[in-house]
């Protein structure tokens, strides 16, 4: 079996495909147990956290299945019905991903222009505090995908206007649903943390048009991804 090293932006992605790779092959046969997390991240060069980001991909599509204390195992159901039979669901129509798109760089944008003038020490503490929280859970789509939420909630709450947070406040649930698709379907990754780290140095820094470039890019490459995933 050979499996290539990554040194590339993307690694979930491609951890994902050449996980899913050794097992349409056949390297990994159905009912076998694959390599451990920390075997394949050996093999792999890569985090542990973007190995537990695949894994989970695969997880989701019932490629693979992990019982707790025996590790991970290829379905049974591979050798039945082929792996390309199983494919990733986002549950947002493509509709209503680019409506939160539009959304986020209308009423955010603004917020993040706000945030820069307004946002006071408490405000830089409760961002921050959201930050740790992603990192701390960055293996639980779910978890993360809540401080997600509360990062930019509190984008908004220190744009100081009332009314911008009251409106991210009362579609928390349609808001969180977004995320957490993102965050199941593409994964959870280093460079995902570090792109909520880069758009809060430039808060403290009080650069908006930088904080809304970074926002902006980040949302075009989730928009790539997901098309990607189409193909």
């Amino acid at each position: 079996m050979e499996l290539n090293s990554i040194d590339k932006q993307n690694v979930v992605n491609i951890v994902y495909e050449q996980l899913k790779e050794n097992i349409a092959s056949g390297n990994w046969a159905p009912g076998s147990k694959i390599p451990s997390e920390t075997q394949l991240q050996k093999m792999f060069n890569v985090s542990r956290v973007s190995i537990r980001s695949a894994i989970q991909r695969l997880r989701d599509l019932g490629i693979v299945v992990t019982y707790q204390g025996k590790g991970t195992f290829v379905s049974e159901k591979i050798g039945k019905m082929g792996i390309n039979d199983f494919n990733l669901i986002m549950n947002l129509s493509e509709e209503e991903f680019l409506d939160m798109i539009v959304f986020r760089q209308t009423i955010e944008f603004k917020c993040i222009e706000l945030a820069v003038n307004n946002a006071t020490n408490e405000d830089f503490k409760r961002m921050e505090e959201a930050l740790n929280q992603m990192f701390r859970f960055r293996d639980d789509y779910k978890k993360y995908s809540e401080a997600d939420f509360n990062f930019h909630l509190a984008i908004a709450r220190a744009s100081k206007n009332k009314v911008f947070f009251t409106v991210i406040s009362s579609i928390r649930d349609l808001y969180y649903q977004y995320l957490e698709e993102l965050n199941r379907v593409i994964g959870v990754t280093l460079e995902s943390i570090e792109v909520h780290l880069q758009l809060f140095r430039a808060l403290q820094n009080r650069d908006a048009e930088k904080a809304k470039e970074i926002l902006d890019n980040a949302m075009v490459d989730n928009m790539e991804s997901i098309k990607r995933m189409k193909e």
